[in-house]
C-alpha cells in the first residue's frame, strides 16, 4: 500500500473580459500540444456554444462522458466527477468556473468539484470570465446593468498556478460577434445594443488587466518576502507620500495624487508616529482618511523611533518607485544642530526617486525647543566653551564692572548651559567659569588659590544653581517625553479602537496591526484544549503556535493570544498591543457568540416552523381531503344514485378540495424553498402589464378585480416570482373582502435620484390595525388568529414577502383610504437592456 502523500495538481485559468473571446479555443488549443507531447488529457466537460471553430479543436481529445440529471423536466448534462476521479487522467479540461452544478450532486459548485480532482493530483485547465468574479460583481452589474447569478471566490481563482489572460480588441470582439462567431443571428444583434456595447467591452477589458496586474503584483511582493529582496524594482509605478498630520498634510496628499496620476501610479499615504511620542499633532486624522480614501488612495500609521529609516523601509517594503515629502518647517538654526526627515531621506533613498513639495506651512518656523534633541556631546563642548566666551567677553570690561557683575555674567552663561545641555555640562560649566573667574578676576589674580571665602561661595553658588536649573529642565523634559508618549498610545489606542467602532472585522484589525508595527504577517490565536488554533490571520506565512511568533500579546485571561511575526516590539508597544489584544479576542468572542445565538434562533425558528407546519397540517389539509373523499366516496357507492345536478356539485365540491390541496402544497413547497435559500431569481427587464394580465386570468374571482391602472409598464425582476408574488395578494385580498379589489403599478422617486415602481393591491374590506400589519407576513400567521374554512394555512403573504425580498424588492401592508389594506410591492425599475442579454453566462 502506497502511503506516500498525493501531491496537488496544478491549477491553470484562461481568463476572459467577455464571452466569446476565444478562452475555451485557447484551453482547448493548450489540450492538443499537451496531447502532442505524449501527455494524458481528457476532457471533463467542455460547452462548444454551437461554434464551430471551439467545436473542431476538441477532436481527438478524449471526452469522459457526462453526467445527466433531470431537474425539472429538463435533461442537464453536468461533469461526472467520480468518471473523472476513476479515470484518473494526468490533464483534465473542465469549462465555465463559475458554474453551478444541478441540485443533486456532490458539489454545488464546478470550482469545488475543482477543488477535488486538484487534491486528488490531476492536473486541471478551466475557464472563467472576469465579470463572474465575486469581488467586480456589483462593479459589474453597474457597467453592463447585468447582474451576474454565477459567480467564483477570487480567492479560488487567485490561488492558481498560472492565470493566461484571453485578450482581445472590443472592436474585434463585436466584428465576431457580428459574424456569428459568437451568437445566432437573432441573439447577437440584441447582444451588440446592449451587452456588447463597445464602452461595455473597454470597461471589462480594463478591469480584466487591472485585475490580473494585481495578482502579478501580490505574486511579486510574495517572492521578494520570500527572497529577503529590499531594493525597489521598478516593475510597477508606486507612489508614497509621508504626511505628519499637519495643516500642510492634505496639500501633500493632492500635490501626490497629481504626480500618480501622471504616472497612472498606485498611491500610498503614509504617517510615523515617532517611538519618542515627538510626533506632530494631527489636525484631523478621519479627516485625512476621508481625503485618501477620495483620491483613491490606501491611508496607513507606521510607528517608528529613527523617522527617515522607518519610513524608507515602508517604502521599500511596498516596492515605492517614488517618495513625496513636504519642505521642512523648521528654522534655519534648527536645521544646523540637525539635518531633519527629508535630508536623511534623500541620502538613504537610493533608487527611490525623492519629491519635496513646498506649501504654505514651510514658510512658518514657530519656536519649539525640544530638549531631548539637544542632550548631545556638543553639550559638553559648550559647557567649555560658553565660559571662555563669558570670559573673553569681560576682558574690555574688567575696569569697569565689580566682581558682582562679573560674576553674574558667568553664572547666566551656566544658566544657559543648564538649559540646553543637562546636569552634567551644566555642573562641567559652573566649576570651569568658577575657577576662570577665581583665575582672571579675584586676588590673587592668575592663580588659583582661593583666598577669601567669598570666593568659594561663589563656585559652589555657582554649581549648586546649575544643577538645580539643569535639573528642573530634564524633569520637564521626561514629563514632557512621557506625555508625548502617552498621547501617541492614545493616538495609537484611538485609531484601533475607531476601526472597531466603525465596524471593521478581525482581520482588518489586524492589518492595521501589522502596518503599524510593520510585522510580516499577524495572527489572532484561541486557546483551545491548551493549544493555541489560529481564528484569523494577515500576511504572509502567519505563526501558527508562540514558538513561531517574535511578540505575543494575550488577552482573557490567556483564552486569546496576539501572534505577532517580524521586527521585535518593545516594552511600550507591547503596552498597546496587549489592549489591541483584548480588542481583538472580543470582536472573537463577539463573532463566536453571534454565531452561536444566530445558530440558536435558526433552531428555534425551525422548531417552530415544525410545529407550526403540524398544527397547520393536521386542520387545513385534512379539511380538502375529507371533502374530497366523501363526494368521491358517494359518487362511487352503488347504494346511491344522484341525478345530473347532483353530480356536477359533488365533482364541483372534489375540484374545489383538490385546488385547495395544491394551493396549499404549492404554498408549503415555496416556504420550504425560501427557509432552506435555494430561490434563485433570474432578474430581468419585465413587462408588468403582461405579469398583471396573466394573474388576473388565473384568479378563481377575477370579475372582482374591478379596476387596473398602469403608471409604469416595466421592472427589474423575475416574472416567474413576481406573478406567484401578485397571485398570493389578489387571493389573499379577495379572501378578505366582498368587495372589488384594485391593481395599480407607478413609478417612485428615491433620494438619491433612482426611480423604483411600486405596485398595489388594494381592498376595501375591514383592514387591519397598524400594530398587526407586519405580522401577516410571519409563516402561519392569519390575521386575529382565527382559521376558516379554505383559508389556507397562512403561508400565501409570507412566501409573497420571501419572493419579493429574493428579487430585490419591498412588500408592506398600509391602510386604504376609507376603510381596507393596500400591499404595496416595490421593484428597481432596471435598465434598458432586454431580457435576453440579462443573463449572459460564461462562455
Amino acid at each position: 500500500m502506497d502511503d506516500d502523500p498525493v501531491t496537488r495538481g496544478q491549477f491553470e485559468v484562461f481568463l476572459g473580459c467577455a464571452p466569446g473571446v476565444g478562452k475555451t479555443f485557447e484551453m482547448l488549443e493548450r489540450a492538443q500540444t499537451l496531447r502532442a507531447e505524449g501527455v494524458d488529457v481528457v476532457v471533463g466537460i467542455v460547452e462548444s456554444h454551437g461554434r464551430p471553430a471551439t467545436a473542431a479543436m476538441a477532436e481527438g481529445v478524449e471526452a469522459v462522458p457526462r453526467r445527466r440529471m433531470r431537474y425539472r423536466g429538463t435533461v442537464l448534462e453536468e461533469l461526472d466527477l467520480d468518471a473523472v476521479l476513476a479515470r484518473r487522467p494526468a490533464v483534465v479540461l473542465v469549462d465555465e468556473l463559475a458554474h453551478t452544478n444541478a441540485p443533486g450532486l456532490r458539489n454545488g459548485k464546478r470550482w469545488q468539484d475543482i477543488d477535488v480532482l486538484l487534491d486528488a493530483g490531476i492536473d486541471v485547465l478551466s475557464t472563467v470570465n472576469i465579470q463572474h468574479l465575486e469581488s467586480l460583481n456589483d462593479v459589474v452589474a453597474e457597467i453592463t446593468g447585468a447582474p451576474q447569478r454565477e459567480t467564483v471566490p477570487d480567492v479560488v481563482v487567485r490561488r492558481a498556478d498560472q492565470i493566461e489572460l484571453v485578450d482581445i480588441e472590443p472592436a474585434a470582439l463585436r466584428r465576431r460577434l457580428a459574424e456569428g462567431k459568437v451568437y445566432g443571428p437573432v441573439r447577437a444583434e440584441g447582444a451588440l445594443a446592449n451587452f456588447f456595447r463597445q464602452g461595455n467591452l473597454t470597461a471589462l477589458r480594463e478591469l480584466a488587466l487591472l485585475w490580473l496586474a494585481d495578482r502579478v503584483d501580490e505574486k511579486l511582493a510574495d517572492y521578494r518576502a520570500a527572497n529577503a529582496i529590499t531594493d525597489t524594482w521598478e516593475a510597477r509605478e508606486r507612489v508614497v507620500v509621508a504626511v505628519t498630520g499637519g495643516p500642510e498634510s492634505s496639500d501633500l496628499i493632492r500635490r501626490a495624487r497629481r504626480i500618480a496620476s501622471r504616472a497612472s501610479a498606485e498611491l500610498l499615504v503614509v504617517r510615523v508616529v515617532r517611538g519618542d511620542g515627538l510626533a506632530d499633532p494631527v489636525v484631523d486624522p478621519d479627516a485625512l482618511r476621508r481625503l485618501s480614501h477620495d483620491c483613491g488612495a490606501v491611508f496607513t500609521t507606521v510607528v517608528g523611533d529613527d523617522v527617515p529609516a522607518t519610513l524608507l523601509d515602508y517604502a521599500r517594503a511596498v516596492n515605492a518607485t517614488q517618495l513625496v515629502l513636504g519642505t521642512s518647517r523648521r528654522s534655519r538654526w534648527r536645521r544646523l544642530l540637525d539635518e531633519g526627515v527629508a535630508a536623511g531621506v534623500v541620502r538613504d533613498s537610493g533608487r527611490i526617486d525623492v519629491h519635496m513639495v513646498t506649501h504654505s506651512e514651510s514658510s512658518r518656523s514657530p519656536l519649539d525647543i525640544r530638549h531631548t534633541r539637544l542632550h548631545r556631546p556638543l553639550s559638553w563642548v559648550f559647557a567649555l566653551v560658553v565660559p571662555a566666551l563669558v570670559a573673553a567677553f569681560l576682558v574690555p570690561l574688567d575696569a569697569h564692572l565689580g566682581l558682582s557683575s562679573k560674576s553674574s555674567l558667568f553664572l547666566v552663561g551656566v544658566l544657559a548651559v543648564a538649559l540646553l545641555g543637562g546636569i552634567g555640562p551644566a555642573a562641567l560649566s559652573a566649576v570651569v567659569s568658577g575657577l576662570l573667574l577665581n583665575f582672571l578676576y579675584t586676588g590673587p589674580r592668575y592663580t588659583l588659590t582661593v583666598s577669601s571665602p567669598d570666593n568659594l561661595i561663589t563656585i559652589i553658588v555657582m554649581i549648586v544653581v546649575a544643577i538645580a536649573v539643569a535639573g528642573l529642565v530634564d524633569s520637564a523634559t521626561v514629563r514632557r517625553r512621557e506625555a508625548a508618549l502617552a498621547g501617541r498610545d492614545a493616538e495609537l489606542l484611538s485609531m484601533f479602537s475607531g476601526a472597531v467602532l466603525d465596524g471593521a472585522g478581525v482581520t482588518d484589525l489586524l492589518g492595521r496591526v501589522r502596518d503599524v508595527y510593520q510585522q510580516e504577517s499577524v495572527a489572532a490565536a484561541r486557546a483551545v484544549a491548551g493549544e493555541l488554533v489560529v481564528q484569523a490571520s494577515v500576511g504572509t506565512a502567519p505563526p501558527r503556535s508562540s514558538d513561531e511568533a517574535t511578540t505575543v500579546c494575550e488577552a482573557s485571561g490567556g483564552t486569546y493570544a496576539l501572534l505577532l511575526r517580524g521586527p521585535e516590539t518593545g516594552p511600550r508597544e507591547r503596552r498597546v498591543l496587549g489592549a489591541v489584544a483584548s480588542q481583538v479576542a472580543a470582536a472573537l468572542e463577539r463573532d463566536r457568540l453571534t454565531a452561536e445565538a444566530a445558530d440558536a434562533d435558526e433552531l428555534a425558528r425551525t422548531d417552530e416552523l415544525r410545529r407550526a407546519l403540524l398544527t397547520a397540517v393536521s386542520h387545513d389539509l385534512r379539511t380538502p381531503l375529507a371533502a374530497a373523499k366523501a363526494a368521491v366516496s358517494s359518487l362511487r357507492s352503488p347504494d346511491l344514485t344522484f341525478g345530473p345536478d347532483d353530480t356536477a356539485e359533488l365533482l364541483a365540491t372534489t375540484e374545489e378540495s383538490v385546488d385547495q390541496l395544491t394551493a396549499l402544497v404549492g404554498n408549503l413547497l415555496d416556504s420550504s424553498r425560501l427557509a432552506a435559500g435555494v430561490v434563485h431569481p433570474v432578474l430581468r427587464r419585465t413587462y408588468l402589464p403582461e405579469v398583471v394580465h396573466r394573474v388576473i386570468a388565473a384568479a378563481d374571482r377575477a370579475d372582482r378585480i374591478a379596476q387596473v391602472r398602469f403608471g409604469c409598464a416595466w421592472a427589474c425582476t423575475d416574472a416567474g416570482l413576481l406573478e406567484r408574488v401578485l397571485a398570493n395578494l389578489v387571493a389573499n385580498a379577495l379572501g378578505h373582502t366582498a368587495g372589488p379589489v384594485e391593481l395599480s403599478t407607478s413609478t417612485v422617486a428615491e433620494r438619491d435620484g433612482g426611480i423604483r415602481c411600486r405596485l398595489a393591491v388594494i381592498d376595501h374590506g375591514p383592514g387591519m390595525p397598524a400594530a398587526g400589519r407586519g405580522r401577516v407576513f410571519q409563516p402561519f400567521h392569519q390575521y386575529g388568529d382565527q382559521r376558516s374554512p379554505g383559508s389556507g394555512v397562512g403561508l400565501g403573504l409570507a412566501v409573497a414577502a420571501g419572493f419579493v425580498s429574493a428579487v430585490g424588492g419591498t412588500l408592506e401592508a398600509t391602510g386604504t383610504p376609507g376603510g381596507g389594506t393596500t400591499m404595496i410591492v416595490e421593484l428597481p425599475v432596471g435598465s434598458d437592456a432586454p431580457a435576453d442579454a440579462a443573463d449572459e453566462e460564461a462562455t
